[in-house]
């Protein structure tokens, strides 16, 4: 089939590259000259594993452009990947979808199926199909099918070609039969439901996983009060098929560009109906609290981080991508150089990223042993594999002051437990084999 993908972030991207993969041809548009010039050359704009092979191996079914009209005049399907942001009340920006949306009708010269992957509020793949027929050429005749995606970052290749779901919201037949033949190669199950159920499913989805991050840090915390190891309680936890041990992992809150969205998202759709998740609520609640739990840590033992020099490992969300969205690091270091601390920084991709963000006056290392090189103090952000393999005596060896305060849990206690550190992690005991 030939197929046009709007946007070329980390859904609309990998939509097209995983499409043309499966044997369609694909036109991915942006407005963005140098990302697709970019592309043009084979070079991916994102960190993502697999993708930069992917569009160089199905280079002949690829094309890249920034000319919108040309690429939606003559498709079988034209896919919507653009970004819906966060407003300021937390509903979602859905400006990129509704000007995309405007450009495929003026634009389209047949028939056609337009698909909404963005994720969007309940009801917007409605008003999308209403402003397609109401702008379109005559003669022409658009539908809107809701196609999700429930990728990772870090993972959106595999979760792509091999996904756990593929779910289909549509209002008739035809757009189904359509939507069926693009995944035809697909090997996941295929659920067809109507539009309002899809775009339900994406948000309840994320949401879900979203609670139980935000469930399991809280217990995390009350853990630590009464002296209960949360590594042992989500072990337990997870071996009950009905609870399953994905998204356990106590630690500094979630971040990217999809739970912290979704959930002000949902929160916002329900306020705006006068209805109110309150398990929602919390989970927002709880999440911007975790992300500040590494100073209150270091709060007791430093009364002013002036003058200390802090290293920082790990500055992007999650390993495995190059994404900042609402990372710890934003929120810890501007609080670190405020206090007049001198910090040390290192991230395996996300430095570049991070400087764009965060002008401060912050020394980003290559290696992790420079970033420890006496320091006095230690903050692990993200569980890179470079962080969580790392020879932990090196804390202690090249540290000034060997205080580590993990957010992550990359180490096990027995290990630390053989080293002159002070330990502090999220949920577990404390480990204090250093006198300040």
């Amino acid at each position: 089939m030939k197929i046009a993908v709007a946007g070329t972030g980390y859904v609309g991207l990998v939509t097209g590259v995983c499409l043309a993969e499966h044997g369609h041809v694909v036109t991915c548009v942006d407005v963005d000259e140098e990302k697709i010039r970019l592309m043009q050359s084979g070079v991916s704009p994102i960190y993502e594993d697999g993708l930069s092979e992917l569009m160089q191996k199905n280079s002949n079914r690829l094309t890249y452009t920034t000319d919108y009209a040309s690429a939606y005049a003559d498709c079988d399907v034209i896919m919507i990947g653009v970004g819906t942001p966060e407003k300021k009340d937390g509903s979602a920006n859905l400006t990129y979808v509704f000007g995309v949306a405007q450009q495929i009708a003026e634009s389209a010269a047949r028939d056609c199926v337009v698909v909404v992957k963005s994720t969007v509020p309940i009801g917007t793949n409605d008003k999308v199909e209403a402003l397609l027929n109401a702008n379109c050429r005559a003669g022409v005749h658009m539908t809107v099918a809701s196609n999700p995606e429930f990728l990772a970052q870090g993972t959106a290749v595999r979760d792509t070609l091999h996904a756990s779901r593929i779910v289909i919201g549509v209002e008739d037949e035809k757009t189904g039969e359509i939507m069926r033949e693009v995944y035809r190669d697909f090997d996941a199950p295929i659920l067809v439901t109507n539009r309002k159920s899809a775009e339900m499913i994406k948000y309840a989805s994320n949401d879900f996983l979203a609670l139980k991050i935000s469930y399991i840090n809280e217990i995390a915390l009350l853990c630590e009060l009464i002296g209960a190891d949360i590594d042992d309680v989500a072990k337990g936890m997870g071996y009950d098929s009905r609870i399953g041990n994905k998204f356990l992992n106590a630690g500094i809150g979630y971040g990217g560009s999809c739970f912290p969205k979704d959930t002000k998202a949902l929160h916002w759709l329900a306020n705006f109906h006068d209805y109110e998740i309150k398990t929602i609520k919390a989970a927002i609640e709880v999440n911007e609290n975790q992300k500040l739990k590494p100073i209150k840590i270091a709060r007791k033992y430093f009364d002013s981080l002036e003058g200390l020099t802090i290293a920082v490992l790990g500055l992007t969300f999650k390993p495995g991508t190059d994404d900042l969205r609402e990372a710890p690091s934003l929120v810890n270091i501007p609080i670190m150089l405020e206090d007049g601390a001198t910090v040390k920084a290192w991230d395996p991709v996300g430095v570049e990223n991070f400087q764009k963000q965060e002008p401060g006056n912050i020394l980003y290392c290559d290696t992790i042993e420079q970033t420890l090189d006496g320091a006095d103090l230690c903050f692990i952000f993200t569980e890179w594999p470079q962080v969580k393999s790392l020879d932990v005596s090196s804390f202690a060896k090249y540290m000034k002051r060997p205080i580590i305060i993990d957010g992550r849990n990359c180490y096990a206690l027995e290990q630390m437990e053989k080293e002159p550190v002070i330990y502090r992690s999220i949920g577990r005991r404390p480990i204090l084999n250093w006198q300040l």
